[in-house]
């Protein structure tokens, strides 16, 4: 499992292999699928992500990058995260998740 932590380092979220999306108790809150789309828990595309790292929300808005590093910032490229030992395009699903309202 991939384990996302914010720019404090306290753990706020899980990813499984299969792109379910975690909270840190382990409740399933989303996922993303292998073609980017981001899906919230009843299984309505939210927002995905591009090959290249952007994130953008359903409407197409840039909201975030999330970097090969496994860092993930915000639109104005401020790192407000990471999600190390996950697909960069899994870590994008945290962004919807955890990151966004920061």
């Amino acid at each position: 499992d991939g384990e996302v932590k914010d720019k404090s380092g306290n753990t706020i979220g899980y990813l499984k292999p299969d792109g379910d999306v975690r909270d840190k108790s382990g409740n399933s809150i989303g996922s993303i699928r292998s073609d980017g789309d981001v899906r919230d828990r009843s299984g309505n595309t939210i927002g995905y992500v591009k090959s290249d790292g952007e994130v953008k929300d359903k409407s197409g808005n840039t909201i975030g990058y999330v970097k090969s590093d496994g860092d993930v910032r915000d639109k104005s490229g401020n790192t407000i995260g990471s999600a190390r030992g996950v697909k960069a395009e899994h870590a994008a699903a945290f962004f919807f998740f955890f990151f966004n309202n920061m």
